[in-house]
């Protein structure tokens, strides 16, 4: 079983933990243990029963009438909520909650129901990467186990990779794209993305994969001549140096145009060489790829 700080709860609720604690002390929804040393921490239960109160409250419920539903109640309240992005967020939560509860069988019907009737590009856009934006700080603080991060993840892997060789376009571009991930850098969701847009909008896609080293991508692009190299950062060892990255990434790629993505670019304040860009949302990525 997992075990949240207050911090992690306010993360993937987006209920503060000021907030939190002023509710722990009015109502009885949520019982967390405490350490030795009296700091809190919380069951994968208490995880779950704030993600049902969060959304219930957000939309509209108060949190004194939320404490009195029983567990039934408050599943049920949440199936009545119409909005669009309270249906969205309640598909959030449930892949947060399987996860936490290894049932990879229901995460996965989560994906392909909603891939089916919205389509992958939605389906990724939609749910599944803010599924891994709220989970990915668990990934930085060791709050989860790897082999939870390693199911869930090679299941969205699976989709996008089977998404990619079903893409197809009525425009061939003459335009080609490097897609290459730093060393140090493992996660390929975002990079899978980007593929499969590009290889939708007809662009040519030269994949290099995870963790490559920079002499590895030069060689390729001297070769190949791209018109583009791109990386996407999502969540790269504790020992990674973005500026080191830069710096290097302009020295031995001087000759291309490079973009850069993920969240290691929405806090880099120094100026950017000419030929570096950063797309620093998924909407930027998407208009990128459109413009090509």
């Amino acid at each position: 079983m997992n075990s949240f700080t207050i911090k992690d709860l306010e993360n993937l609720s987006g209920i503060k933990a000021h907030t939190i604690r002023i509710w722990e002390q009015r109502y009885d929804f949520l019982k967390p243990c405490r350490t030795c040393t009296n700091i809190r921490y919380y069951s994968n239960d208490e995880l779950k029963k704030i993600l049902n109160v969060s959304l219930l409250n957000k939309y509209g419920f108060k949190i004194s009438h939320i404490n009195k539903m029983d567990g039934q109640e408050l599943k049920e309240k949440i199936l009545t909520l119409t909005q669009t992005e309270a249906r969205q967020e309640k598909l959030i939560n449930d892949l947060i909650q399987y996860m936490v509860d290894l049932d990879i069988d229901s995460f996965e019907d989560i994906i392909d129901d909603h891939i089916e009737s919205r389509g992958i590009e939605k389906t990724i856009i939609q749910i599944i990467f803010p599924f891994l934006d709220k989970i990915g700080i668990l990934w930085l603080t060791n709050n989860i186990n790897p082999a939870q991060e390693h199911l869930v993840c090679n299941i969205i892997r699976q989709k996008l990779i089977f998404g990619i060789e079903i893409a197809t376009s009525s425009i061939k571009s003459d335009q080609s794209v490097l897609l290459f991930l730093p060393e140090g850098e493992h996660h390929e969701i975002g990079l899978l993305f980007v593929y499969y847009l590009l290889k939708s909008h007809g662009i040519n896609v030269l994949y290099l994969g995870t963790n490559i080293p920079l002499d590895d991508a030069a060689y390729i692009a001297k070769h190949k001549k791209p018109d583009y190299i791109y990386s996407h950062l999502t969540c790269v060892s504790p020992n990674f140096d973005f500026d080191k990255f830069i710096f290097e990434i302009d020295h031995t790629l001087n000759k291309n145009k490079i973009i850069i993505s993920g969240r290691l670019t929405q806090s880099f304040q120094k100026k950017l060489p000419a030929h570096i860009q950063f797309k620093k949302s998924f909407t930027e990525v998407i208009e990128f790829v459109a413009s090509i």
